[in-house]
């Protein structure tokens, strides 16, 4: 039987986040909301282009959200959202 891997807080945030769709996903959609002061944090996947990484540092640090690096890659993050595609940057938006 397999073992049940612990979770880390990040992650159960973002699985709930998900659910109650309150994220955006996706790299333009993510920038664009940043850009328009609307997201709290944002989560990459362990495989996220440089260029996209320095983009959004960028933007973060100028509306003041969180960037979180996550040890996942873009496949795992999709698999954990529950959707058949590649997540590589995901957005939660302010409450």
């Amino acid at each position: 039987m397999a073992k049940k891997k612990e979770i880390s807080e990040e992650l159960k945030l973002l699985k709930e986040k998900v659910k109650d769709g309150k994220a955006i996903l996706g790299t333009e959609r993510v920038l664009k909301q940043l850009r328009l002061g609307n997201l709290d944090r944002i989560f990459l996947a362990s495989n996220c282009p440089s260029e996209v990484k320095k983009d959004l540092t960028i933007n973060a640090g100028l509306v003041g959200a969180t960037l979180i690096d996550l040890e996942l890659s873009n496949e795992e993050l999709g698999v954990l959202c529950k959707k058949n595609f590649f997540i590589t940057v995901l957005g939660i938006v302010k409450e």
